[in-house]
């Protein structure tokens, strides 16, 4: 039998006490979803850690910690490390400014995603911006932990894995992130082969199971599930399926483990060997970058898509490349949108006004169904602009063009038709000044787009940014908008107000749009 270093490290874990303990005292991640997939050895010191979670503690009160807040003087800051320049982000280098990371990283983390497309690529941006770190960051990383995971909770995931890897070097907190990722996106072997090849990380029993197994070392998989079964480091339902997992055929006819809960992505992956493959419906929406897969249906391809490119996670091109894969499978439901998209796609691809014309109306009834209007926009805008297309069509390709790249183009070759397009001009324009309101929520819009921009007096957004803490005031006012929207209006006033304030004039008009143009009230 083919003897592997992971193999003597289970055997060794009957006989060394800090592997036993390092087993049990593996930090807890804000997410609970994550594998267990490493352990952090007894003796190894969390920076900052809560006894209870294994994570640094985040505070939501907005009161001071009890203790002095320190920083490392000209130190380097792993809170500091981004995707994006702030020449580029359109952000302040001093993006946190004088803000505490405690209460950044809670802010992060509590602010909600279901909102607005224009407001969900802000608050990506701010969470993969290059900016100074907050005054009392120790050097330790724990903003881009909070950011990593809130990127892993939008369903992120290449985004978070690139600022993983910008950091250099990977401990087990950064790398079990990592681990899932990998196993999210289908490339589990390389996972494998990293964890492999970092002596200084202790692999968990299933993950070091799963590993030797993925390797072909079925021997060596085998005895380290006995291990840890005599060592009971793994619970019954990790026993069950890990040993369906090593034999499938030993089993057979008996009952499908049920699905643990939370479902990890180790879990997913496992599921999936013994095929009892899980949806990703009901799971989080990371999950949904598994059922990308070549390996799964269509059908599940397709939903798994909506959802990514839903939550502005997903190009809009791997959209149109599926919907545009082969022909309806039959009738109904999806199957009626994907054949309205691609009649449109087809009359386009043709240049012909005609069908265009015709087949537009239903597209863009199919695709608002499922709120997928921006993607579509994205992808159709500029060809249906190019065309003269009769009233009801030329009317949607208006709308199309507004919820684009180039609405202000768009609003500066149009002639209003009527006076709500004329309000939806002028606030491409970023001047409702003598336009009319069609409705009470054009009326909330209203005043932050007339006269220059400033933030409501007395407000805690204008408090934010007169306290040099212009990060925490944007991300207050992504929050009101979104809650406003759903009852109290005056807070989508206060926070398209900000936004212009913080010098986010075209966020603060494409959100402008996006209130008048989809249909999410809550």
């Amino acid at each position: 039998m083919r003897t592997d270093p992971w193999a003597a490290l289970a055997l060794a874990a009957a006989l060394i006490p800090w592997a036993a303990r390092a087993e049990s005292d593996a930090p807890l991640s804000a997410i609970d979803w994550l594998s267990q997939s490493v352990s952090t050895p007894a003796g190894t010191k969390v920076p900052a850690a809560d006894a209870k979670t294994g994570e640094p503690p985040v505070t939501s009160d907005g009161f001071l910690p009890d203790t002095v807040a320190t920083s490392v003087i000209d130190g380097p800051s792993r809170d500091a490390i981004g995707l994006i320049p702030a020449a580029k982000s359109g952000l302040p280098d001093r993006l946190w400014g004088v803000g505490l990371t405690e209460e950044v990283a809670a802010h992060l983390t509590t602010e909600a995603v279901e909102t607005l497309p224009a407001l969900q690529d802000l608050f990506r941006t701010l969470l993969l911006a290059e900016a100074r770190p907050p005054v009392d960051s120790d050097g330790t990383g724990r903003l881009l932990l909070a950011r990593i995971d809130k990127l892993l909770s939008l369903g992120a995931l290449d985004e978070a894995q690139a600022l993983i890897d910008a950091v250099g070097d990977t401990g087990p907190d950064l790398f079990r992130r990592s681990f899932d990722i990998a196993l999210l996106t289908g490339a589990e072997d390389r996972a494998c082969d990293r964890m492999r090849a970092a002596p200084d990380l202790a692999p968990t029993f299933p993950a070091r199971v799963f590993c030797l197994a993925r390797s072909g070392d079925w021997n060596a998989a085998a005895l380290t599930l006995r291990t840890a079964q005599a060592l009971g480091y793994i619970t019954p339902e990790q026993d069950a399926l890990l040993s369906r997992f090593l034999d499938p055929d030993l089993y057979e006819g008996e009952p499908t483990p049920a699905a643990p809960s939370p479902v990890t992505p180790l879990d997913l992956r496992m599921f999936e060997a013994i095929g009892e493959p899980l949806p990703s419906i009901g799971l989080p929406l990371a999950f949904a970058r598994a059922e990308l897969g070549p390996t799964n249906g269509w059908k599940e391809q397709l939903e798994a898509a909506e959802r990514l490119a839903r939550a502005g996670v997903l190009d809009p091109n791997v959209l149109l490349a599926l919907y545009t894969e082969r022909e309806p499978a039959a009738s109904g439901g999806i199957w009626d949108r994907i054949d309205a998209f691609q009649q449109l796609d087809a009359a386009l691809a043709a240049n012909d006004p005609v069908r265009v014309a015709e087949t537009l109306p239903n597209a863009w009834d199919r695709m608002t169904e499922v709120e997928l209007e921006t993607t579509f926009a994205d992808l159709f805008a500029k060809k249906l602009t190019a065309m003269n297309l009769g009233d009801e069509a030329g009317r949607i390709a208006f709308r199309v063009a507004l919820l684009s790249p180039e609405f202000a183009a768009a609003a500066a070759a149009r002639v209003p038709l009527d006076p709500t397009e004329g309000f939806l001009i002028g606030l491409a324009k970023g001047d409702v000044t003598g336009k009319i309101a069609p409705d009470s929520l054009g009326r909330a819009i209203a005043p932050a787009f007339m006269g220059p921009p400033k933030a409501p007096e007395g407000t805690e957004t204008a408090r934010l940014l007169a306290e040099d803490r212009y990060g925490e005031a944007v991300l207050t006012a992504i929050g009101r908008i979104s809650v406003g929207v759903q009852g109290d209006l005056r807070q989508v006033t206060e926070g398209l107000s900000t936004l212009r304030a913080a010098g986010l004039e075209d966020v603060a008009r494409r959100t402008g749009l996006e209130l008048m143009l989809l249909e999410r009230r809550g």
